[in-house]
């Protein structure tokens, strides 16, 4: 029962952090999924977001602290709010020079935002306090929780040790609630847009956007929108992983992570389908933690077993490409006619 308690732990685990990258998934697939906007900067958002709601419901600045600013204590709602908010407003600044241009314009700016949020993050320290990163970042009820666990455990101390590990991990519970609800609230609300008359439109400006023009359509109007829902949506995701995390860090947002990964996902899972978006977060995010666990039977180095993951999530993705180029759930197309 001790080795069924730890895995089940994991398992937790495993669906937080699968759940929050469903919802920068979520995000992206509005962008490129439905309207065909070629966003390469998520990692920009989902730091931007992270540090936003980190600074908003953090604690002040310690001594031993370069940052002076930040700490306001607020209810973690706010950060969460305030992260999407952030988000969204730096969205409208990249989006309005750029839209009206060509495509490859975008994915130029969504670069360049990235790269400067990475810059901003490592050397502005009375922002962020550097390379050294953010700490004890509160997490919402995480007192609360966990004393009730600890007051039941001192109450009953012969309980069984798959038992007691078990309850030791309720705040785990607690948050993979609070992230699956979060992650079902979005998907709501994206799949509503996706089927209103307002999806219609930037599908067919994914589709040709100077035909939807000529109908009389607003098409910048309509790109910006998606732009800046998808990113206040990531930075809702970086949100839910700085206050689950409690520290982050400007590594914690590598484009590996925060970007390669999360096109990955949407692209197996099945771009313009929002149950495809989520789909696509479990399924790579399963074979990445399970090649954790293959390549140390592999007698390669830390360095090489890396690689070789990544490597692996690569063949996975031509594989998948090959055999279902439009991803395990193809679009939904007939929901829209």
């Amino acid at each position: 029962m001790e080795h069924f308690a730890g895995i089940l732990n994991y398992i937790v685990f495993f669906a937080i952090t699968a759940g929050t990258y469903g919802i920068l998934s979520l995000g992206l697939n509005i962008q490129w999924g439905y309207t065909g906007l070629f966003n390469i900067g998520v990692a920009g958002f989902y730091a931007l977001g992270a540090y936003t709601s980190a600074l908003l419901v953090g604690p002040a600045p310690s001594a031993w602290e370069e940052r002076t600013f930040g700490g306001f204590g607020l209810p973690f709602i706010v950060g969460l709010i305030g992260a999407a908010l952030v988000c969204g407003i730096v969205a409208i600044i990249i989006g309005i020079p750029t839209l009206r241009l060509r495509a490859d314009y975008l994915a130029i700016a969504t670069i360049g935002i990235a790269e400067s949020i990475r810059l901003v993050l490592s050397n502005e320290s009375w922002l962020t306090n550097g390379v050294w990163g953010l700490q004890q970042i509160p997490s919402p009820l995480y007192k609360t929780i966990h004393g009730g666990a600890d007051a039941f455990i001192n109450a009953h101390p012969g309980l069984p040790q798959w038992l007691h590990d078990l309850i030791v991990s309720a705040y785990d519970w607690f948050y993979l609630a609070l992230v699956l609800v979060v992650l079902f609230v979005l998907y709501l609300i994206v799949e509503r847009l996706g089927r209103a008359p307002w999806g219609r439109v930037v599908r067919a400006i994914r589709e040709d956007e100077d035909a939807t023009a000529m109908l009389g359509k607003n098409t910048f109007a309509f790109k910006l929108q998606t732009l800046v829902i998808g990113a206040m949506i990531m930075g809702i995701g970086g949100s839910i992983y700085a206050h689950y995390a409690r520290f982050i860090s400007p590594a914690s947002f590598k484009p590996f992570y925060g970007t390669f990964l999360i096109w990955v996902m949407l692209i197996l899972g099945g771009s313009g389908n929002n149950r495809g978006a989520i789909l696509g977060s479990f399924v790579v995010w399963g074979i990445w933690a399970g090649t954790e666990f293959l390549t140390r039977y592999f007698p390669v180095s830390a360095t090489q077993a890396a690689s070789l993951r990544i490597v692996l999530i690569a063949l996975l993705l031509e594989v998948v490409l090959l055999w279902r180029p439009q991803g395990i759930l193809p679009p939904c197309t007939k929901k829209l006619e």
